[in-house]
């Protein structure tokens, strides 16, 4: 039976593993480098902050962000707005697509319109230009083109779904085809190896307001670990909670051992004399 178990575990990690590898033969993934990776990596305030300013800026002219509520961008651990700046934000937010059914409850019933959006209130949702919402982007596209959401890659390879984005976001060569009337354009890092959608980072494209340069490489990775952020925004607390437990676990199992060693050790010296 536990051969049986093995040998099967043993086939679907290979064949995961192949269809991981098979699709890395195709794209060109970049291995970024980001903050919050490994066992005590966390998220960096101000590159959150940054991306957070991408995808209002760039992305939410096409993507909605409908699992994310406002009043997580003053959580700790992720973008930490202060109180007042999140409240604004969410005030001044505009919402593009008013026939979503996700949205009703961001209109006004009275007069139509959007009504003044609150912390309580969610990312709207924006179907306008049939794009993917973005809240679970990176947390779906962790396995790359293998199985979604095993993370394979992230797990053997240290990449994940934030590496994906940077590297899709940055992986257009100017190259473009007409497909039955759509404009298509060459991107490394998809599957096909073009996507319909434009490239949507320029340099200086955005101004950041602490000075760092936006070039397309670090908006890229500014938004990506943002959406990062939006699919696991506890990431650091499951962090530090595995950690406590290891400790624990570890304090926990040298007790047993001692203890162990002290209730035996007069049957021991009992057995010897035998």
């Amino acid at each position: 039976m536990i051969r049986t178990l093995t040998l099967t575990a043993a086939v679907a990690l290979g064949l995961a593993s192949g269809a991981s590898a098979a699709g890395a033969d195709d794209t060109h993934i970049t291995d970024y480098s980001f903050s919050y990776e490994g066992p005590f990596g966390a998220f960096d305030q101000f590159q959150l902050q940054r991306g957070l300013q991408v995808y209002t800026e760039v992305c939410a002219a096409c993507h909605g962000l409908k699992y994310v509520n406002f009043r997580n961008l003053s959580d700790e651990g992720g973008p930490q707005m202060p109180e007042d700046q999140m409240r604004a934000y969410a005030e001044q937010f505009f919402m593009s697509d008013y026939d979503s059914p996700e949205n009703f409850d961001l209109i006004d019933p009275d007069t139509g319109d959007q009504k003044t959006l609150t912390p309580a209130d969610h990312f709207p949702a924006n179907n306008t230009q049939g794009a993917p919402d973005l809240s679970l982007m990176a947390k779906a596209r962790a396995g790359f083109h293998g199985p979604y959401g095993t993370g394979l890659s992230q797990l053997f390879n240290g990449m994940g779904g934030g590496e994906y984005i940077a590297s899709l976001l940055t992986g257009y060569t100017g190259e473009t085809k007409d497909e039955a009337g759509t404009l298509l354009y060459e991107n490394e890092a998809f599957s096909s190896g073009y996507i319909n959608m434009a490239p949507p980072l320029y340099d200086d494209g955005v101004v950041y307001a602490d000075g760092t340069e936006a070039t397309i490489e670090q908006q890229a990775m500014d938004v990506s670990a943002f959406l990062m952020w939006t699919a696991e925004p506890k990431m650091m607390a499951r962090k530090q909670a595995g950690l406590t437990g290891v400790i624990f676990l570890t304090v926990l199992a040298v007790l047993l051992y001692m203890t162990n060693k002290r209730l035996w050790a007069p049957h021991k010296k009992t057995a010897r004399k035998d």
